[in-house]
């Protein structure tokens, strides 16, 4: 278990570097006008919220990671953690 919470924390180091650029990309966007969207994520992404930057899907991942390691590994959560660390790298290797 230890091993798998170490690679998620790593992937996780990884994404937020990433959103932290997409993020001011999506301000300079959004800037000259264009960017005009509710959220990131459509509403059966896995997520409990709508945000329209990467930061507070990383965090939300990140939480899910933090119960995983004090909770003890509950598989559907690591499942659905998994999926949302995914979804969350697919996107943004759009902004590379």
């Amino acid at each position: 278990m230890e091993s798998i919470i170490e690679q998620l924390n790593a992937n996780l180091k990884i994404v937020y570097r990433q959103s932290l650029d997409a993020d001011k990309k999506l301000d300079d966007l959004q800037q000259q006008g264009h960017g005009k969207f509710k959220a990131l994520f459509p509403a059966d992404a896995g997520f409990n919220f709508e945000a329209k930057r990467f930061k507070p899907y990383v965090l939300d991942v990140a939480a899910d990671v933090e119960s995983l390691s004090s909770d003890g590994l509950d598989e559907e959560k690591l499942k659905s953690t998994v999926l949302k660390l995914q979804k969350l790298l697919q996107l943004l290797s759009t902004f590379k």
